[in-house]
């Protein structure tokens, strides 16, 4: 895992090996969450707060979403799709979905070897065209960051999950769409002293690693969509560019 072609805080590039594990097919829907909630009647931490963090694309710039939470991810004059992912979801939040699901957050290093898909050495997690035969294959952002979205892959922001090709593995927007949290503490040089089976990341840190890229990933900007980059926020972010998926040990 890891790469060369990045971010310094992207490598060095190392062997690792990763127990079997199952991974939910695509992030977790509106829908999904609903049912989470319905049950256990959950009250997340952005409707605590009563705000989240909206990228706003009219004003090309993060701003407070007043009242934004997981059914309105801007803020309340617009409803989440239920087949869109969950986001406005806090480490906290995806947690206890995760323990209520039966199942748990990825490590980084079962994310990378998931979105890899079976191919090794590859850019993105289809192979390294970013648009091969001149298909979009992830929902990521067209144009200049943030300044404008041409929406040349059909979105403008969120897509319903399933919207592109899933990888090698069966795993749809693996790649794109929105970040995905997982269980590991950020250290930018935790690649370097990495354990070889099974690492799990550093025992402690202010931020938890992301990964996957997102709807506001450019080719100027963070370039999220590649398989190997890596991102980092506080555990208290809600975001509209910010969701999850679980995974499962295999027994």
């Amino acid at each position: 895992m890891g790469t060369t072609e990045g971010f310094a805080y992207e490598g060095p590039p190392h062997k690792v090996s990763v127990h079997s594990f199952y991974m939910d097919r695509t992030p977790v829907t509106v829908g999904e969450f609903a049912k989470f909630v319905g049950e256990t009647h959950y009250v997340t931490d952005a409707e605590k707060l009563g705000w989240g963090e909206v990228f706003d694309i009219k004003q090309s710039t993060w701003t407070k979403g007043e009242k934004a939470d997981w059914r309105h991810p801007e803020g309340p004059d617009k409803v989440a799709a239920e087949n869109e992912p969950v986001t406005q979801v806090s480490y906290a939040d995806v947690q206890a979905y995760a323990k209520w699901a039966g199942k748990r957050l990825p490590t980084e290093a079962e994310f990378e070897f998931a979105a890899r898909g079976g191919l090794e050495g590859k850019a993105y997690s289809w192979g390294d065209d970013v648009k091969p035969n001149g298909k979009y294959m992830a929902n990521f952002w067209q144009g200049s960051f943030p300044e404008k979205n041409t929406g040349e892959d059909g979105f403008m922001s969120r897509s319903p999950v399933g919207s592109f090709p899933a990888n090698g593995y069966g795993l749809y927007d693996i790649s794109g769409n929105v970040w995905e949290w997982t269980s590991d503490w950020f250290s930018t040089d935790y690649y370097a002293h990495s354990p070889v089976e099974n690492p799990t990341g550093p025992e402690n840190g202010a931020e938890k690693v992301i990964r996957g890229g997102s709807w506001m990933c450019c080719a100027n900007y963070c370039c999220g969509y590649r398989v190997a980059s890596r991102q980092h926020t506080s555990v208290d972010s809600g975001l509209n560019n910010l969701g999850f998926r679980c995974v499962k040990d295999k027994e």
